[in-house]
């Protein structure tokens, strides 16, 4: 009789608890300086948090710091290489398949030592800190040693994608005047075909011991060497560290921006760390048993904050790929563990557009299942949507740890069984993938809203707030504002919530644009105050408990022929839900009265579909251009329109659909999967001229 009335009281007392969670207040309006607005600031800080440690306001200390108080604890993992491999598939395409064994591991001890060797090889091969030092590699044990190596010589990173343009990448080297690039095997090669074009580049260090013949050339005007070798020499001829300032620039970071060249962003070492500090109170009880899956790239300011966050609580970073994820990645050896199967990890950060892929891989092996494992699952999943959603007549208590031990367990195991927190940020993840992380991962998602120029710092969801399509209070290194934009209709005093363009404020603002002072002016202001306030252009409004929702973008808006305006990126969010978009560029010709779109559609989806037709292809590009599968693609996004309540005149009424993936090495979207909407319609010009019947 006890257990039934447990059975009972246990889930109405933990839907009780959830109700009066997404009840309570998350930010709450404060008085500030500058612009007048709405602004919040987070509840529980009644002042913007800058650093979580007394004696600690750079990134130097602050890894320093922790080696001390972890110095016996493993740091940093990577996985054994072991063989590399090439398939054939039946279309004659050669594809590169890899089998890595388990991770070896580093203690902070270790990593410290050679942090401290590494930064002494600098000075001995000449680099001195008024010059600066560029990253130019795919995220990876040694991009983090080299990082924190400079910062202890007090060098200045500058930081690029490794899938960067080559006119970007001289670019961003030329316009800091870079001296010193370390970088990658790979990306060596991209460097040599630019050496004529490099100003001011004298030393190359190259993360891999075989280097390339061609790059040792004298003619390219640089001296080569490699990691293992200025890592060795700085052991030989240790040299005193040379620590930074907070208001020091720690990072340039060029964004593969989505038009034009890229900008850098100066970044001290006191906004990178208030960002740090902010995140930490907020992941619930992160510490020294956690375990970080580092795969997005470095480069990126949602990567560099974490990588900087795990080391700060005593935990721990293994490395991965996108392409080796899981046990079913495009370059995991059929038989052999993907990257979240071998570490098991606590903890991710990631971006919509991948987790999108993971919720679409696993629908997709659901279906095929079909029978009863199938209807098992869709049971399982509605069951507990329910109950996510509010439900009292949902799947909780005892009946949702069976839910998960019979049916989602083999779920969780594709990211290794033990993933308890993660966080999103990059662009705006839809509903559907939220719910289907929380059901099916059974863990909490916080989306994250913030910019390169607030070092990620802006918003960031409680773990508790499990409610869709927002994003969280202020983080508390971060104030928010709204301020009236006319032009747009949205204003402050708007009902039934205050709505207008986010301005953010705080701590972690950068100083910003290098060498760009137009630029930086027009995006940023310092009140009388002395606050730093950064105008983002994107448009959002404050729900009830001070938690921001993202609603539009100012400069992503098109007039119309007949007066409507459209907000593309809107448009696109509420699109790429549908199975069959990988990627979508909606776009809006101002002298037409209706949309048109590009759609990178979903190899799996798109083949799956037409196998059921009964429709015959040689290859998805003739696929692409069949009348049925243009009907289906667009009769899917008109669906998801009409779900998200889209006006008509947004809805795009023709589409295209196109067989090559949009990737960053094909310059079509940035490292962080964005689309490069000016790139696009270029690219696809007479595309769009089509749609629109000229």
């Amino acid at each position: 009789m006890n257990a039934y009335i447990v059975g009972l009281i246990v889930p109405l007392v933990i839907l009780l608890f959830r109700n009066s969670t997404n009840r309570k207040r998350r930010g709450s309006p404060t008085d500030v300086g500058g612009d007048p607005g709405y602004t919040v600031r987070n509840h529980r800080f009644a002042s913007v948090l800058s650093s979580a440690w007394e004696d600690v306001t750079t990134l130097a200390e602050m890894f320093e710091h922790s080696c001390r108080a972890h110095h016996g604890k493993l740091l940093l993992g990577t996985r054994e290489f072991i063989s590399r491999e090439m398939e054939i598939s039946s279309d004659g395409r050669t594809f590169e398949k890899l089998h890595h064994g388990e991770y070896k591991w580093v203690t902070y001890g270790a990593v410290f030592e050679s942090v401290s060797n590494f930064a002494s090889g600098l000075a001995n091969i000449g680099h001195v800190r008024e010059e600066r030092a560029a990253i130019y590699a795919e995220t990876r044990e040694e991009w983090f040693i080299a990082l924190q190596a400079c910062f202890r010589r007090n060098v200045t990173v500058v930081t690029m994608y490794a899938s960067l343009g080559e006119e970007a990448l001289c670019h961003s080297l030329n316009e800091t005047e870079v001296t010193t690039v370390i970088c990658g095997r790979k990306e060596l090669k991209s460097l040599v075909h630019i050496s004529g074009q490099l100003d001011f580049v004298k030393r190359v260090i190259c993360i891999d011991n075989d280097v390339p013949s061609d790059a040792s050339s004298a003619q390219h005007g640089w001296t080569i060497t490699s990691f293992s070798d200025v890592e060795k020499l700085g052991r030989e001829n240790p040299v005193a560290a040379d620590l930074p300032l907070s208001a020091d620039v720690a990072v340039i970071m060029y964004t593969s921006g989505s038009t034009g060249l890229p900008k850098g962003v100066m970044m001290t070492h006191g906004n990178i760390v208030s960002t740090v500090s902010a995140v930490m109170t907020i992941i619930p009880n992160i510490g020294k048993n956690d375990v970080y899956l580092a795969y997005l790239p470095m480069a990126h300011i949602l990567e560099l904050i974490a990588e900087n966050l795990l080391p700060a609580v005593g935990g721990s970073i293994g490395y991965g790929t996108p392409l080796t994820l899981t046990d079913t990645s495009n370059k995991v050896k059929k038989g052999t563990k993907g990257d979240a199967s071998a570490l098991m990890p606590t903890l991710m950060a990631s971006v919509p557009a991948i987790l999108d892929r993971v919720r679409d891989g696993v629908f997709k092996k659901v279906n095929a299942k079909g029978g009863l494992s199938k209807k098992l699952f869709d049971l399982a999943y509605a069951r507990r949507l329910r109950a996510i959603n509010g439900s009292w007549f949902g799947a909780w208590g005892l009946e949702k740890v069976l839910w998960n031990f019979f049916v989602f367990k083999k779920v969780q195991a594709i990211m290794g069984g033990r993933i308890r927190y993660i966080l999103c940020g990059g662009a705006p993840l839809s509903a559907d993938t939220q719910r289907f992380i929380n059901i099916c991962l059974g863990a909490p998602i916080s989306q994250g809203y913030g910019l390169t120029e607030t070092c990620a710092g802006g918003a960031f969801s409680d773990f508790d707030d499990t409610s869709a399509g927002r994003v969280g209070p202020p983080i508390p290194c971060s104030y928010i504002k709204l301020v009236d934009w006319p032009e747009g209709g949205y204003s402050t005093t708007d009902s039934p919530m205050p709505r207008g363009e986010i301005v953010i404020g705080g701590a972690n603002v950068t100083p910003g644009y290098f060498k760009n002072e137009e630029k930086t002016r027009e995006s940023y202001k310092v009140d009388e105050r002395g606050v730093r306030w950064f105008y983002t252009g994107d448009v959002g409004r404050f729900h009830a408990d001070g938690v921001l929702e993202i609603i539009d973008r100012k400069k992503d808006i098109v007039k119309l022929q007949h007066g409507e305006y459209v907000s593309l990126g809107k448009v696109e969010a509420a699109l790429l839900v549908s199975p069959f978009v990988d990627n979508i560029m909606l776009y809006a010709d101002s002298f037409q009265t209706y949309t048109v779109a590009l759609v990178d559609v979903s190899h799996s989806a798109l083949s799956e579909w037409a196998s059921k037709q009964g429709i015959a292809y040689s290859d998805l590009s003739e696929l692409c251009q069949k009348e049925e599968a243009v009907k289906e693609v667009h009769a899917s996004l008109l669906k998801e329109a009409k779900k998200a309540r889209l006006e008509k005149f947004e809805t795009p009424a023709k589409v295209k659909l196109l067989s090559d993936p949009w990737t960053p090495e094909t310059g079509l979207v940035t490292g962080a999967l964005k689309i490069k909407r000016d790139i696009i319609r270029k690219t696809f010009q007479e595309e769009l001229s089509k749609l629109y019947g000229k």
